[in-house]
């Protein structure tokens, strides 16, 4: 059921509170890689520990995105979000006064949850309010601008903040923001939910939590200690085989939690699956830059997040351009087009060197977030508009979930093209004793504090060759990236041909509600009203 005719400035003002939520999380995301060193220094967690802290958060949201976004179709998006954003700020108070890591640890859990409700909310708000295509294009471009600006503001903001603070206080900046967004929300936004939900099957809820949860943490684990181990399988296996029964599962269910067969629609396979092979390439790359800015450049995480701002001001501008860009040339074109500028972009990093000035990085970021902006706002767009609004929280979370395992699976492949690389290439000078060497050898930032401790001629050429070798395994990973996203431009083209410029509203019909229709699709339960 969705709300009445509502007043632009409600509208908008409803785009503002959900902006601000996704905003939040992105700066969230990308803190905790500032804050590490020092959380490390000052809890001293055991390296297990230390790998939960990192990734627990990643494991609770990814694996009850689905579940989430089901529920917001069921009991209210606004409700959801609003408890949602009040279990984030509590969250995060938590974490940032947690005065064990085993504290810590539950509160980053707590954090995970409270993120899934807010993600697929704040999109399946936006897919409600913004009835008139045109409008829902434009918000969901600037929905998908804030989202990448978060990126960028993640770092200059933590960095900020560690200037002058502990590390708790990049998570305790949550507090107020959510508190706003929880106190204005309470206001202005308008209510709206699946007017026949039924209920949610408690099987599929488990089946989909575990499998998510399995095949990241298969990835990352592979991404950290190598392909081979019998636990990166053993979990591969597990996550695999519940994906499996979760999909059997939903194909037999009168309510599934995903209707899998809206993936016979060409225009939403296409988006999620260039979703998530977009992300796959650009999160990881990022994450490299993230090393090279700070330990190739030796630029402060103040400095680097400055460095890293145009991006996500690029991404911005793409966002805002795709709307008007889709009604003169098209969806496929302008996703196409973006993907294609990302993978210009990243050729353009791939000839950069620890000498490369700045005008030149800039101009590269600027190129490749811009693309980013657009592709990302037609395939969310596109994603958003081959569902019924009833469902739309349901869909955003497959989205979300999408981009989660390609974030995951981008780190573990790219991640090994850059640690294979690094290792393989490395070239030590003589004189550096067997356990220096293979500490300098497991990554550029293990190498630098290792010849941080040897004799300063060799301090230094150690130094010069781990620097030389990471950059040219970054260049590769980067080339690599390029190429993937080319590749990718080129199946979107033909993914999303023939999808409408304005894609006809997709209701559920009176008989029943369970698969996906449309004027150019066939199905039984959704129709358009044209």
């Amino acid at each position: 059921m969705t709300s009445p005719t509502i007043s632009p400035s409600r509208r908008w003002g409803t785009l503002v509170i959900a902006c601000l939520a996704i905003l939040l999380l992105s700066v969230d995301l990308t803190v905790l890689h500032l804050a590490a060193p020092r959380l490390a220094e000052d809890m001293r967690p055991s390296a297990t520990q230390f790998l939960w802290i990192a990734d627990v958060y990643g494991f609770a949201l990814a694996g009850l995105l689905v579940t989430m976004g089901n529920i917001g179709d069921r009991i209210g998006r606004r409700r959801l979000l609003l408890f949602g954003m009040a279990a984030f700020g509590a969250a995060s108070a938590l974490t940032a006064y947690a005065p064990t890591p085993a504290w810590l640890i539950a509160a980053r859990a707590l954090l995970g949850v409270a993120g899934a409700t807010i993600m697929p909310s704040t999109l399946s708000i936006i897919r409600n309010v913004f009835t008139d295509t045109r409008e829902r294009a434009t918000a969901v471009g600037v929905w998908s601008s804030v989202s990448a600006l978060g990126f960028a503001v993640g770092p200059l903001a933590g960095g900020l903040l560690l200037d002058h603070f502990w590390w708790g206080s990049v998570f305790l900046i949550n507090v107020p923001v959510a508190a706003l967004v929880v106190v204005a929300g309470a206001f202005l936004l308008p209510e709206s939910r699946n007017p026949r939900p039924g209920r949610i099957d408690a099987m599929s809820v488990a089946l989909s939590a575990a499998g998510v949860v399995a095949v990241i943490y298969a990835l990352k684990t592979a991404a950290h200690d190598g392909v081979t181990g019998a636990e990166v399988w053993g979990a591969g296996a597990f996550g695999a085989a519940a994906l499996i029964l979760f999909v059997r599962r939903q194909t037999r269910l009168a309510e599934p939690l995903i209707d899998v067969r809206l993936f016979r629609r060409r225009a939403f396979s296409g988006a999620i699956g260039a979703n998530m092979i977009g992300v796959f390439a650009m999160l990881a790359s990022s994450l490299t830059f993230a090393q090279y800015f700070q330990l190739v450049r030796g630029w402060s995480p103040l400095v680097s997040g400055l460095a890293s701002l145009p991006g996500g001001l690029g991404a911005a501008l793409g966002g805002t351009l795709a709307s008007g860009l889709v009604m003169t040339v098209g969806r496929a074109r302008v996703a196409a087009l973006g993907l294609a500028m990302t993978a210009a972009g990243f050729l353009m990093y791939g000839r950069m060197d620890a000498g490369t000035g700045y005008a030149y990085l800039l101009a590269a970021m600027l190129v490749a977030s811009t693309g980013t902006g657009l592709a990302f706002t037609v395939t969310n767009d596109t994603v958003l508009a081959s569902v019924p609004r009833e469902r739309a929280g349901a869909a955003s979370a497959i989205a979300e979930t999408a981009q989660e395992m390609g974030g995951a699976l981008g780190i573990a492949v790219l991640g090994s093209v850059l640690n294979s690389v690094y290792r393989g290439r490395l070239e030590l000078p003589s004189g550096v004793p067997p356990e220096a060497a293979r500490q300098i050898g497991e990554s550029l930032g293990g190498a630098l504090e290792t010849a941080a401790a040897l004799p300063p001629a060799l301090a230094g050429a150690v130094t010069e060759a781990a620097r030389r070798t990471f950059v040219t395994a970054m260049q590769l990973t980067v080339l690599t990236a390029a190429a993937l996203l080319a590749l990718l431009a080129v199946a979107v083209l033909f993914a999303l041909r023939g999808v409408p410029k304005v894609i006809p509203e997709v209701v559920l019909d009176d008989r029943s509600g369970a698969h996906p229709g449309g004027p150019e699709y066939e199905g039984r339960s959704y129709r358009s009203p044209a």
